[in-house]
């Protein structure tokens, strides 16, 4: 039996169902049961190689109750373990569009890919409707329907310590991660009138004048989030464009887009063009002074929207869930969607 077991039964008519998991020495393993009431799943990784008894009483409408009792042994400590991985830690505090990240150090075949999915629960309170989506065979992000509310406090539990991934692969272990989401800072960019809006809380406190990439390399129109922040950097791209186009310069208050290149930065070379032409390499040019002051107001997934250029945005070209309707996005999910009791105005949600 894998260490990531769970307690299955069926019942008929039953008002009230108590598990209980014991090890050989009568210790009691603490749980919960499923939202459907026909499982029972350990708050934790059971060891390994341990004997168990699962005890399941039901009590009908009239008072009576029934027991069974059933007996298993763990499974010794596999050698083949996957890595599983958080992108934030405990006490993140980010912005409105964060993502959710979990990461796997080897591929999970796509017929395991809901059990692992039904043992990732995300709480938020206040409650907003979300769901994990398939980013690739490595990788499962988690958004909301809409943007996180500001101010909301999540929790999110991957039980994946023992769990069978497949080709006698197990996940290597349980976490979870606690944060918050902060004020809800969003920037939108018109190229229109090659400025930026800078809203907190749905109010707008700057307008910035930008330059963004001219004809030759434009910038990508599409929504995307704050993924890096750099007080200092220095942009290399000789390699990617050669000896003629390439440069290596110093950059300050950069914040990544996307993994092609794409920031918004201070670009005080390009202040006489910003607000009137474009002509960066694909970034989101603005002078020093407002490029250090967006850097102090904004988080690491804090949204950016950039209209009206040449090209759209790739999915995949960054943390790009934004940039995909909420149909789209759930077709990702290796589980049907179904509306939690966030619906009904309750003060937590839990969608695996």
């Amino acid at each position: 039996m894998p260490a990531s077991a769970e307690i299955t039964f069926s019942t008929k008519d039953a008002a009230k169902t108590v598990v209980q998991l014991k090890d050989a020495d009568g210790k009691a393993v603490k749980g919960a049961l499923s939202k459907d009431g026909d499982s029972w799943l350990p708050s934790g990784q059971l060891d390994y190689g341990t004997a168990y008894t699962a005890t399941v009483t039901v009590t009908d409408d009239e008072g009576k109750p029934a027991t069974t009792t059933s007996s298993f042994t763990t499974m010794k400590k596999p050698a083949n373990l996957v890595q599983v991985s958080s992108f934030l830690g405990d006490g993140a505090v980010v912005g409105v569009g964060m993502p959710l990240i979990v990461r796997f150090g080897r591929a999970v075949p796509e017929g395991v890919r809901d059990d692992v999915q039904r043992r990732m629960t995300v709480k938020s309170t206040p409650a907003q409707e979300g769901i994990w989506s398939w980013i690739s065979p490595t990788e499962v992000q988690y958004r909301p329907k809409q943007y996180w509310k500001a101010g909301t406090k999540i929790s999110y539990k991957v039980q994946t310590g023992g769990l069978p991934m497949g080709g006698n692969w197990y996940g290597q272990s349980d976490f979870t991660v606690d944060l918050s989401i902060g004020a809800a800072t969003i920037m939108t960019v018109d190229n229109a009138s090659k400025s930026m809006t800078v809203r907190r809380n749905g109010k707008v406190i700057r307008t910035i004048p930008v330059s963004l990439g001219k004809p030759k390399t434009p910038s990508s129109s599409g929504t995307m989030i704050v993924m890096e922040k750099l007080r200092k950097t220095i942009f290399d791209t000789f390699r990617e464009l050669g000896p003629e186009e390439g440069y290596r310069t110093k950059i300050e208050y950069a914040q990544r887009l996307t993994w092609g290149g794409e920031f918004i930065h201070a670009a005080p070379w390009s202040v006489a063009q910003q607000g009137r032409t474009n002509v960066s390499h694909g970034c989101v040019n603005m002078s020093t002074a407002n490029a250090a002051w967006l850097f102090n107001q904004t988080l690491i997934g804090d949204p950016i929207t950039v209209k009206g250029t040449e090209v759209k945005l790739q999915n995949g070209n960054g943390w790009t869930v934004w940039n995909m309707s909420w149909d789209q996005f759930v077709k990702g999910s290796a589980i049907p969607f179904e509306p939690s009791s966030a619906a009904s105005g309750d003060d937590t949600s839990t969608t695996p």
